[in-house]
């Protein structure tokens, strides 16, 4: 019975520890590159490019200005409902993923629709 409750329990810090995420503000993803966070702010700015079907969602300020990329590749769209190009445009999001560095900007890649959601607590 002991062992029971002590694997039972060591399962659950493990479980806790893994959904637990770091949040941070948008202003900050440049000291964050590979790191897997919580991103919350407003999308500026969106864009779709048709002959890669690549969707761009810009956090924090809008193209060229942005401070954060969020990139949906064309062979991750079809999990998501809608067109997130027009579903997040000057929406308040939360994105959770890996900050990368592509040719100087931060930015996420986002493959699963589960780690972006609209941020209900945004003034």
């Amino acid at each position: 019975m002991k062992r029971i409750l002590l694997l039972t329990s060591v399962a659950l810090l493990f479980a806790f520890t893994a959904s637990a995420q770091k949040m941070i503000a948008v202003k900050e993803v440049a000291q964050h590159i590979n790191e897997n966070v919580t991103v919350c702010g407003k999308v500026f700015g969106t864009k779709l490019l048709d002959g890669p079907n690549i969707t761009f969602l810009d956090m924090g300020a809008a193209h060229p200005n942005q401070l954060l990329t969020v990139v949906i590749k064309s062979e991750d769209r079809s999990k998501f409902t809608g067109k997130p190009e027009d579903d997040y445009k000057d929406k308040n999001v939360c994105v959770t993923g890996t900050i990368i560095e592509f040719k100087g900007k931060p930015e996420i890649v986002l493959s699963d629709p589960a780690n972006i959601k609209l941020d209900t607590n945004a003034k």
